[in-house]
């Protein structure tokens, strides 16, 4: 689906799983949180199948937040492979689906409240549409285009991690401001920024760009939907004090930076995040 007009959400669990979830990957907590059954049936974005197959336009991006949803997802299935090519890797395609309230994963059984979520056993990303609202109402990001664009663009860098062998690091080192958690989280941020730097060039089949010329207050909605999910600002919200060595994702200003990283200069060698002393 090609988008000629620029197109450019919710949680509803407790602060422990949002801090353990939220744009994360999710390998192993996903079994705790009970299963999916009597749910409506979750569509894969990339199949054609269910509600998505009336996304065929940008108009139908600009007005349905699932047809926004695969929009990005295709745009990003286009991106990668000619991008990593150039350093000799080979992308391969992940699922996407879009799902509501809960479905079953290669990670476990999934409900909203996990947020949205890569999960590596299946190498499928997961979106619930109802995550947005909760960005937006719950959290206090923009609730612009590109702030949701930037959550789907976040998991797919979880993907490339994948790809790359740097996404198990999040693993062996999962909390504290210097953990490995913290920065395969940023690198995905900073993956996600340069995805949208090449997005306003990149065409489809029909010659149009994925999306149109970014305003400046584009950016400032995908800054602040990074902004709203720092670790910083969940606890503080949550708790009243924070508390960095429990950090698994960054602050909202390491969030917001790494992005604009990856988006000022369009080179994931830019995005390196555990080259740094301090992320």
């Amino acid at each position: 689906m090609g988008r000629g007009t620029k197109i450019g959400g919710g949680i509803g669990g407790g602060i422990v799983v949002l801090l353990l979830a939220l744009f994360g990957i999710n390998p192993n907590i996903l079994g705790d949180l009970g299963g999916g059954g009597g749910t409506p049936p979750a569509v894969d974005a990339g199949s054609g199948t269910g509600g998505v197959q009336e996304c065929q336009t940008g108009a139908d991006a600009d007005k349905r937040l699932d047809c926004r949803i695969t929009g990005t997802v295709n745009s990003l299935n286009a991106f990668w492979p000619d991008y990593l090519a150039q350093y000799n890797v080979k992308y391969t395609r992940p699922g996407t689906v879009i799902f509501e309230q809960g479905t079953n994963t290669g990670c476990g059984p999934a409900t909203t409240d996990v947020g949205p979520f890569y999960c590596p056993a299946d190498v499928k990303a997961y979106f619930d549409p109802g995550f947005f609202d909760e960005l937006v109402t719950r959290f206090g990001s923009s609730g612009g285009p590109l702030a949701q664009e930037y959550v789907v663009a976040h998991e797919f860098g979880h993907h490339i991690q994948n790809i790359l062998g740097n996404l198990d690091r999040a693993q062996q080192d999962p909390q504290g401001p210097q953990s490995g958690g913290v920065r395969v989280e940023l690198q995905a941020d900073c993956y996600a920024g340069l995805w949208v730097r090449h997005a306003t060039t990149q065409t489809d089949a029909t010659g149009k760009p994925f999306l149109d010329p970014l305003t400046e207050q584009d950016l400032q909605d995908a800054l602040s939907a990074a902004s709203a999910v720092g670790d910083d600002r969940i606890q503080k919200a949550a708790t009243g004090r924070v508390s960095p060595e429990s950090w698994t994702h960054g602050s909202s200003a390491q969030r917001q930076k790494w992005f604009y990283q990856g988006y000022s200069t369009g080179d994931i060698n830019k995005c390196d995040t555990f080259g740094v002393a301090t992320p």
